[in-house]
């Protein structure tokens, strides 16, 4: 059995609300938003791992912090899995020594405390008896969704994305898939601004899952604070042949 913790899947901040993150058994992050900070030093030594979405910040946010805030404490480096595109805004942006150290050459090239591990769509990577692929999606920036795969069933995590044919390809040929996980930031009125952002709002989540092939659970994330139970409420008031609800912050999907 494994476990996904939900440690935010708000699309913003305030209140209660943290951005998105996920910690996958005890070892792997999924994602660093907010929600990592709410974690404790011994759960945050625990951390190997990190994959990455995108480079956006809040799916980022707790990335810097968690490195430095482990220094000292940490016997193994965190590795990031990420897009060489993802990587390169992450060295360029924010481990520039400008806004935050460099901790891959800290304290040593050969002995960091960070590692960057980069990927290419489709291409599995194996860690504590899973199997993560990185499948396509579509975003402002370079972004991609996971599969998490315990070799029982499947989690596909859609990350920050407006579906696309690509994706719903690869996500309906997953023969074990168990739970979808996917975004709806914006309510129905703030359609043009998920269009310019490439977000989905309840309308377009309509026509996306109609390409979803099999009857799985559909978990519904990255809701912005402001609209967020008017956005879920639209959502489950469409005319849709899939199990729906919304995700909810701290429980833990076991699967």
């Amino acid at each position: 059995m494994s476990t996904l913790r939900v440690l935010g899947c708000s699309g913003g901040i305030g209140g209660a609300n943290r951005t998105t993150s996920f910690l996958l058994n005890q070892t792997i992050l999924i994602d660093a938003g907010t929600g990592v900070g709410d974690l404790s030093m011994d759960q945050l030594l625990q951390i190997e791992h990190v994959f990455i979405t995108h480079a956006h910040l809040d799916h980022i946010a707790c990335l810097p912090l968690l490195i430095d805030s482990t220094i000292g404490a940490r016997t193994a480096p965190v590795t990031v899995h990420a897009s060489a595109e993802t990587i390169q805004v992450l060295k360029n942006h924010i481990f520039n020594w400008h806004v935050w150290p460099d901790f891959s050459v800290i304290p040593s090239a050969e002995e960091a405390f960070l590692r960057y591990s980069p990927h290419e769509l489709g291409e599995p990577y194996r860690v504590d008896g899973l199997t993560i692929t990185p499948l396509p999606a579509e975003h402002t920036v370079p972004a991609v969704a996971f599969q998490i795969d315990n070799d029982r069933s499947s989690i596909v995590f859609s990350g920050d994305t407006v579906g696309g044919q690509q994706f719903w390809q690869v996500v309906n040929q997953i023969t074990n898939l168990k739970t979808l996980i996917i975004e709806t930031a914006f309510a129905e009125r703030e359609l043009p601004l998920a269009l310019l952002a490439k977000h989905l709002c309840p309308s377009t989540l309509a026509t996306e899952l109609q390409n979803l092939a099999s009857h799985v659970e559909v978990l519904i994330t990255h809701l912005k604070p402001a609209d967020s139970d008017l956005t879920i409420a639209e959502v489950l008031n469409l005319d849709h042949v899939h199990p729906i609800r919304r995700l909810l912050q701290g429980e833990i999907l076991e699967f």
